[in-house]
């Protein structure tokens, strides 16, 4: 039997209001009235029927009165008996977001971002997704800034958890990565490395943090911790000058970005410090050649490339006047040893150029 173009309209139509039917049904919410107890609002379904749906919400109002009679851990009992009988229903998220709220007032930060986490796995589609992000957020943050759990034994104050504090802020980064919450993990990321002296992880999460969110407003700070951490790692300008040269790139950066930023002069001085350092280590390789091989060829290399690297600074002057030594030796003259030229008050004990 053929449908005619309005007969097959009216049942696309009942077809549409079916399903809205349904749909509104299963979103539906749970209420709570202290009078009549836990009830579904706005729909119809539970994900349970007959007698196993009236268990569960008997098993529900049961915990929601012991937490209302100040009863926590009975509370917390029923609400994970019930997620985990009931991991169907439109009570299990509920139970375990009261049960994560009452292990937060025991100051149980493990177990409450665990129920937490255990919501946005398994109903990623919660209406609670962002509020609960923060919730994560917050836990995470308390415990990097050195918040302990609950008692022990009653007695001692628990463990101070900040390694566990970075897990749990890159749980936060892989659950929400285009909230607002992951660039500001990733900013703790790195400062709880550097709390924890893991310089590489620290600078490893600054990186992802200008790759993935290059227009967040933690941008400039990422970029200017980025240069600060890697000039922390320079040792002096008789060592490897790899973390010197990354914080040349990482400074110039900042400045070149954000010209307007209230550190721009920070940024300016750390960039100075940064080329001096890199010139006087070229100047130092040249005086080894000039001072200690006489070979001219790679003294005149190396005190060209000092003055490239800061061209006008007190030590490309000085490399010009070494040029002048230089050329004079090539020529067959002797060149004198020059003031500040002896290698002796090198560091002893740490790796420095091969040539030494």
């Amino acid at each position: 039997m053929r449908l005619s173009f309005v007969g097959a309209l009216r049942v696309i139509t009942l077809l549409s209001s079916v399903l809205g039917l349904l749909t509104s049904a299963a979103q539906a919410d749970l209420g709570w009235n202290p009078a009549t107890g836990w009830r579904v609002e706005g729909g119809a379904l539970s994900g349970l029927t007959g007698a196993e749906g009236s268990k569960a919400l008997d098993q529900m109002n049961s915990a929601r009165s012991a937490e209302e009679n100040s009863s926590p851990r009975s509370a917390i009992r029923g609400y994970g008996s019930i997620a985990r009988r009931y991991p169907n229903s439109i009570y299990a998220p509920e139970a375990l977001y009261r049960s994560a709220r009452l292990r937060l007032g025991q100051k149980n930060y493990t177990k409450a971002f665990d129920d937490f986490q255990q919501i946005l796995t398994r109903y990623p589609n919660t209406k609670r997704f962002n509020e609960i992000t923060g919730e994560q957020y917050r836990i995470a943050s308390a415990l990097l800034d050195g918040a302990r759990g609950r008692m022990l034994f009653g007695l001692l104050p628990g463990f101070t958890q900040r390694d566990r504090a970075l897990q749990y802020f890159e749980t936060i980064v892989a659950n929400a990565p285009y909230s607002d919450y992951a660039p500001l993990s990733l900013m703790n990321v790195a400062r709880g490395h550097q709390k924890l002296k893991q310089t590489e992880n620290a600078i490893d999460a600054l990186d992802r943090m200008i790759n993935s969110y290059p227009q967040s407003l933690l941008a400039p700070d990422a970029y200017l911790k980025l240069a600060q951490t890697h000039a922390a790692l320079v040792d002096g300008p008789y060592y490897d000058q790899a973390s010197t040269k990354e914080a040349i790139t990482y400074f110039t950066d900042f400045m070149l970005l954000f010209p307007s930023d209230s550190n721009i002069a920070a940024a300016e001085m750390g960039l100075d410090g940064m080329k001096t350092m890199l010139a006087e280590s070229k100047l130092k390789i040249g005086d080894f050649y000039l001072f200690k091989r006489r070979n001219y060829k790679a003294a005149r290399v190396f005190y060209n490339e000092a003055i490239t690297a800061y061209p006008d600074s007190a030590i490309a002057s000085r490399a010009k006047a070494r040029l002048t030594e230089v050329e004079a030796g090539a020529a067959g003259k002797a060149a004198p040893p020059a003031a500040g030229a002896t290698l002796a008050d090198q560091p002893a004990k740490k790796k420095r150029f091969w040539l030494f």
